[in-house]
């Protein structure tokens, strides 16, 4: 199988990754982990999930940290219940927040995300040998 080639251009670029269907989507919403967490399960990266809490490292609202309210796989965003903005009509809404821009803190632990670290680990473990 022949791996189509990449292109340098910005713009193709970042029209590839918008008009890519949904699930490849879920591959871009993963989250850098916080150097404790690195360490305790192995890994750099983890997928954003609601009820984890991260810190934010980039942007308008940095070195806060909340917990994750909505994950908006279509338009790969995060809202945030810290990362709030008042609208002119009073109302308070989550901003929007590129996971790229975040590290996760805290992991909302069920058996769906312990399988997934499990089968990663395997999965690096395989590589290594």
């Amino acid at each position: 199988m022949v791996k189509k080639p990449s292109t340098k251009s910005p713009r193709k670029q970042r029209r590839q990754v918008q008009q890519s269907p949904m699930h490849e989507h879920r591959n871009l919403l993963n989250c850098r982990l916080d150097e404790f967490l690195q360490e305790e399960y192995g890994l750099r990266s983890l997928l954003v999930k609601k009820g984890d809490l991260v810190k934010i490292m980039r942007g308008q609202f940095r070195d806060t940290e909340g917990k994750v309210v909505r994950v908006d796989h279509k338009n790969m965003r995060v809202h945030l219940d810290s990362a709030t903005v008042t609208k002119s009509d009073g109302k308070e809404v989550n901003t929007p927040i590129h996971p790229s821009n975040l590290m996760l803190v805290k992991l909302e632990l069920d058996d769906e995300r312990k399988k997934l670290i499990e089968g990663k680990l395997m999965k690096s473990g395989e590589s290594e040998e």
